[in-house]
């Protein structure tokens, strides 16, 4: 909506990756694992892209993790938009995908 685009809105980004952390337990080696300073940096970079569907920002975060997070097997990914401008008394609405490589 116009309005959303010119305030903005507020959300929340619920995310969690599988991968194989057997090594990277044994070893003590962030490398063989998930770095979540990298997952961070994606969501705020892909969440602060306008957008008019949280469904495609969902989709370009994915669409990162898998270009960029080499050692994840799954993912699972919910935005949710809080105090949407519809009407009605509702407190949210979300997206959720999962996916695995």
């Amino acid at each position: 909506m116009t309005e959303e685009r010119n305030i903005g809105g507020h959300y929340e980004v619920n995310v969690k990756l599988t991968c194989d952390f057997i090594k990277a337990a044994k070893n003590d080696d962030l490398n063989e694992t998930i770095d979540y300073v990298v997952v961070n940096k994606i969501v705020k970079e892909e969440m602060s892209i306008p957008s008019k569907l949280i469904e495609h920002v969902a989709f370009r975060i994915i669409t990162r993790f898998k270009n960029e997070l080499k050692t994840i097997e799954s993912v699972f990914i919910e935005i949710v938009k809080i105090c949407p401008p519809i009407q009605g008394d509702v407190e949210s609405v979300s997206v959720v995908i999962e996916e695995k490589f």
